[in-house]
């Protein structure tokens, strides 16, 4: 029949015997009205795309117009014929629409689980899913995110946690939005463009002698100190030093055997500890109900690190410009090369596997250096403290021979 004003207005219900049926258009082929049992009528348009028959809900008949519908059928049918598929881009809009920040991270998560290392998962978890830091944008659309809001936030970060935060935790949502977009969730990236921190692309930071003395200085007698001053000795990276075990010190010895489950490059490294070290050591309160040395979980290490480092900013005031914890290691194997500690030394002490034991000459060099290391530990021991004190230094280092 011809689909007008006349023929609608005589149509209310289906036939009897009929819950649903659609009248087409005898002029315009798949333009048709839609009736339901309750009087429910809606304009439709339907198609056909690679094979498959579509059907396109176009409005409500009570407010829109025979005349009305009909333009639209023919926009909808024509986009068919060239291959678009509206009801599928409908579709797709609405599933976009109910896939939020929240339910992308769930499934990130999940995706990352046992190929991230543990403490890793741990950051990244906390950064994507503790609402202190995008929790704002948990309940928003992934594809209704934009540029601002990402910049909001990590502005917000920044003020109220830190730089270093608000580095680390833009970078997590950025790897989250990346993978997104791999895996055909996400259409686009709000991060491209969006705020970054002051300092976070800059990765050759040194702290100067008397940064580091004053730095030193300011730390206090609890563990976020002491672990300060174990990563000023020994170059070592925060989480090593912040799980720290009983277990793994050996006082005959004078050894710090970090397992290889905890190091970087999945490699355990025996650190000889100077005596300053084990004076940090000894100081610290031995409980029997962990094994760790800091940290108040039972089965997890330090964990406050940013307000503790907040803390400390704020103990130094001016004297040192913004640093990170990172940066004592870039710094310790930099003073360390200043004051003529050999380099394949000082990437021993740091279990770096790199230079001189990369590839072929790794396989070979089964050295572990551990007297070199000892004696440059003791030699970089001496060396801060002649910068924290004010004195000399009392181990000499001799120029090493052609």
């Amino acid at each position: 029949m011809l689909l007008d004003a006349k023929t609608v207005a005589s149509m209310k219900k289906p036939p009897p015997g009929k819950t649903d049926v659609i009248h087409f258009d005898r002029e315009l082929p798949g333009f048709g009205l839609r009736l339901r049992t309750g009087g429910r009528r809606t304009w439709v348009a339907q198609y056909r795309i690679d094979g498959r028959s579509r059907r396109i809900t176009l409005g409500n008949a009570a407010v829109m117009s025979a005349n009305e519908a009909r333009r639209s059928a023919r926009t909808v049918l024509a986009r068919a014929t060239i291959g678009d598929d509206p009801q599928g881009e409908r579709l797709r809009k609405r599933e976009q629409e109910q896939t939020t920040l929240r339910s992308v991270v769930e499934t990130y998560l999940a995706a990352r689980a046992g190929k991230l290392r543990p403490r890793s998962m741990v950051e990244v978890t906390r950064y994507l899913g503790d609402p202190r830091y995008f929790g704002h944008l948990h309940g928003m659309p992934i594809d209704r995110i934009e540029r601002r809001d990402v910049a909001r936030e990590v502005l917000r970060i920044e003020r109220e946690i830190g730089v270093g935060t608000a580095i680390a935790a833009r970078s997590a949502l950025s790897a989250c939005i990346i993978w997104a977009m791999r895996t055909g969730v996400a259409n686009h990236n709000p991060l491209i463009g969006a705020y970054v921190p002051e300092g976070a692309r800059s990765r050759d930071r040194v702290l100067s002698d008397s940064e580091l003395a004053a730095v030193w200085r300011a730390c206090a007698d609890d563990s976020f100190g002491r672990i300060v001053r174990l990563l000023i000795l020994t170059g070592c990276r925060r989480t090593e030093v912040g799980g720290m075990a009983w277990d793994e010190l050996d006082r005959e010895r004078g050894l710090w055997t970090i397992p290889a489950a905890r190091a970087k490059n999945r490699r355990p490294h025996a650190l000889p500890l100077p005596p300053a070290a084990w004076a940090i050591i000894n100081a610290v309160h031995r409980r029997t109900d962990r094994e760790l040395l800091f940290g108040e979980r039972a089965n997890s290490g330090y964990r406050g690190w940013h307000l503790a480092k907040r803390r400390l900013d704020g103990e130094l005031g001016d004297s040192v410009k913004p640093w990170g914890l990172h940066d004592i290691r870039r710094t310790v194997a930099t003073r360390m090369g200043d004051i003529g500690i050999a380099p394949h030394v000082i990437e021993a002490a740091l279990n770096h596997v790199s230079g001189h034991k990369a590839g072929v000459a790794g396989i070979y060099n089964r050295s572990t250096y551990s007297v070199e290391m000892r004696a440059a530990l003791a030699l970089w021991a001496d060396h801060l403290r002649s910068l924290v004190d004010g004195g000399e230094r009392t181990v000499v280092s001799f120029p090493q021979s052609a």
